[in-house]
């Protein structure tokens, strides 16, 4: 590190920090497809608690398995690395990220597609106020 400081380098991150970075990035990942820890674990055949450490950056996620991670959230292996010299440190999602996740969660257990259906027409509603409803209808076809 006094090396970089001498050449007016920023420091490379250590690997405890690149291992928390990626665990960040994967839990970013995860929350942004609404998924549980214990979905991701079982996606990717690892303990609920074996996911957690990957997340946190206790534990180093070795290169086949961070492929199949990778391959279970629907991202590139360089997904991970993205934002690692400028961003160090985990995801906060924000209150609207959490509330959407908890919307997600709670939609995906309403098991009457019709009650899924009239949710979806009142949230089309409450956000286009303005729409006259023959459109409205139309849109609950689509």
């Amino acid at each position: 590190m006094a090396a970089a400081k001498i050449r007016n380098e920023a420091p490379r991150p250590r690997a405890e920090d690149m291992d928390r970075h990626v665990g960040a990035r994967m839990r970013e990942r995860r929350l942004m497809l609404g998924l549980t820890q214990q979905q991701m674990a079982e996606l990717i055949g690892v303990t609920y608690q074996q996911a957690h450490k990957y997340e946190k950056g206790i534990n180093r996620i070795a290169g086949g398995r961070l492929y199949a991670i990778a391959q279970a959230l629907s991202v590139e292996v360089g997904y991970f690395y993205e934002g690692l010299e400028s961003q160090p440190g985990r995801f906060e999602p924000t209150v609207q990220q959490r509330l959407v996740l908890e919307l997600s969660r709670n939609f995906a257990a309403i098991s009457d597609r019709r009650w899924q259906e009239a949710i979806c027409n009142l949230a089309r509603a409450l956000a286009n106020p303005d729409m006259p409803e023959n459109l409205m209808d139309d849109a609950a076809i689509i």
